[in-house]
């Protein structure tokens, strides 16, 4: 049966009255207060209502107090022993969560609960609900000036084993003896002994650890071959073939060998560069990747709005809020992540119209569909290959439609023409000109009959053009603040422990680093609205003595009365007897 509190309402008494002021002052400052005041509402409670009945069961936990558990558990890198303790006992929690009852009901969830409900939200795609409605308020809250954004990615890894092509083929066909034992014993007892024992146990697969380099390749061969074996042994059995673990040995010999065999009747293994990015890295973890420069796992988007400010009190008054989190596999490649970041953020009224990006991101394809959206990058051009650097127009100047008004040495065109079918243009230089330039043995212009010509696309002025403002004073002044979101990757990283999980596979790994995110966005919300209280009022909250000018007498007197204390006084606070709120 679900469980509702409606924290709109009111109470009639307060029920945080056993609060001293300086603590309660103390939680409104801080995270819990914020969250209590301004996101706790904001959690999507309806959307939990499909997976519980409401005139039948046992009474739910109550789904706020639920849905900021697990939102808590990722913010501070908690595991489920850890995050019952903080609720059952965490004060800042109970505030943070409107808890006024000291029932277990309350204050108590088994971990078994946080196991279920962690599911059905990676399985729904509900951590991504939260992270939106967070944000959204965040940004309506503080303010955020959302014109100015800048992305970038980060390497992640789940909670898998690091194994080499060797460790892949032993670990799945380990995998699928367990499986195939546990669900068909009469099949399981059909294979070879010795394959048993060369694949059954731990204490057998960690031989295959001790392979000498030398014997690597024969040993790659042997592997291979068992592999092969298996996957020929049961591809008639449907039930066999239908297993989760079958499918992961068909998927290790097509992307590690070649399907043919040799004159010996082996399995051919193919090369180290033959192999796909996307292939598996562990059996524990099928959805991970590989990217050459970082590794196996996962990697994260983010798109962060930030604001050009030189004074260290502004910009810690300002909210960097993260308006964009998205979950890809390692080997996913960076241009295809900038639309639809600006899709999603449009979708939350949070587009931004400047983003500063890596090259990787402004390949002139998300230019032009950036510029369609409105929307400008500032990333640096790449270099491109030979063929490329052949056409570089840096040297040249354009006229607002594209055409060549100067070459590099300062010369116009005879003429320029512009084919609308084809989108290139032409153009005509001096022949006597072009022949006696300085610059001609680094220029893209071909030699003709009566003159030289210059033959270039749309993309190539567009390109040139941007080469051109990346050497001005301008594009150094804002691209320069694109540095800004690698600190936002260290306190990602640094607060809630993104870049190691403890979890595996994609659905779990994108609910974790979500909702990572969404809790960065809080504690960073959290620490503005701190800085901003005390520019507004620095002596507001601050303790002092009321002989605070005379420090040598406020010396005496203390040590005076702390010795008196221990005998005359033993239940009062020398604290709060001899000082008082400046407040």
């Amino acid at each position: 049966m679900i469980r509702i509190k409606d924290h709109k309402q009111l109470p009639l008494f307060d029920p945080w009255h056993f609060l001293s002021p300086k603590r309660r002052r103390m939680l409104d400052e801080s995270w819990p207060g914020l969250f209590r005041e301004h996101l706790l509402t904001e959690l999507p409670v309806d959307k939990i209502r499909p997976f519980l009945r409401e005139d039948f069961g046992a009474p739910s936990k109550e789904i706020y107090t639920l849905l900021g558990v697990l939102l808590f558990q990722q913010a501070m890198d908690l595991n489920d022993a850890q995050c019952v303790e903080q609720l059952s006992f965490n004060i800042q929690w109970h505030y943070a969560l409107n808890i006024t009852e000291d029932s277990d009901s309350a204050k108590y969830i088994s971990e078994k609960t946080l196991w279920h409900w962690r599911q059905v939200l990676a399985e729904n795609g509900l951590d991504q609900l939260i992270f939106d409605k967070i944000s959204t308020k965040l940004a309506g809250v503080f303010n955020v000036n959302i014109d100015e954004q800048r992305i970038d990615s980060v390497h992640i890894k789940s909670n898998m084993r690091r194994l080499g092509r060797i460790g892949i083929f032993t670990h799945t066909i380990s995998k699928f003896l367990v499986n195939l034992k546990r669900h068909h014993r009469d099949l399981f007892d059909t294979i070879d002994q010795e394959l048993i024992n060369r694949y059954g146990s731990q204490k057998a697969l960690a031989a295959f650890s001790l392979v000498k380099p030398s014997d690597s390749a024969k040993t790659l061969d042997q592997v291979s071959t068992d592999l092969f074996n298996l996957i020929e042994q049961f591809k008639d059995q449907a039930a066999v073939c239908s297993m989760h673990s079958y499918k992961l040995m068909q998927r290790v010999l097509s992307e590690q060998c070649d399907l043919q065999t040799d004159d010996a009747g082996k399995v051919v293994v193919k090369k180290p560069k033959q192999i796909p990015a996307d292939s598996l890295q562990n059996p524990s973890d099928p959805d991970a990747a590989y990217n050459g420069f970082k590794g196996q796992g996962y990697q994260v988007q983010l798109m962060e709005s930030f604001t050009r400010s030189q004074n260290q009190d502004q910009k810690d008054q300002t909210l960097n809020l993260i308006t964009h989190v998205a979950v890809e596999r390692a080997c996913a490649h960076d241009a295809n992540a900038l639309i639809p970041a600006i899709e999603t953020s449009q979708q939350l009224g949070l587009k931004p119209k400047t983003i500063l990006a890596d090259t990787l991101y402004g390949f002139d394809k998300n230019q032009q569909a950036a510029k369609r959206n409105n929307v400008e990058v500032i990333a640096p051009t790449a270099h491109g290959n030979k063929k490329d650097r052949k056409r570089d127009l840096t040297g040249f100047t354009f006229d607002s439609s594209g055409r060549v008004t100067r070459c590099a040495a300062g010369r116009s065109p005879v003429k320029v023409s512009y084919k609308k079918k084809t989108r290139r243009y032409s153009a005509w230089f001096n022949l006597d000109h072009c022949a006696n330039c300085p610059h001609l043995a680094h220029c893209p212009v071909q030699p003709g009959k009566k003159n030289y010509f210059l033959r270039y696309s749309d993309k190539d002025q567009r390109l040139a053009v941007r080469r051109q403002f990346e050497s001005s004073d301008e594009f150094i002044e804002t691209y320069r603040w694109r540095a800004g979101v690698e600190a936002a990757m260290s306190q990602y990283d640094a607060l809630t422990g993104v870049k190691r999980l403890r979890v595996r596979g994609y659905k779990a790994v994108r609910y974790c680093a979500t909702l990572k995110a969404a809790g960065l966005n809080i504690l960073r919300a959290a620490a503005v609205a701190m800085a901003r209280k005390r520019a507004k009022d620095p002596a507001k909250g601050q303790i002092e003595p009321f002989f605070m000018p005379f420090p040598f007498v406020k010396e005496r007197i203390y040590r005076i009365f702390s010795g008196l204390e221990k005998i005359l006084l033993p239940t009062i606070a020398c604290d709060d007897f001899y000082f008082k709120s400046a407040a």
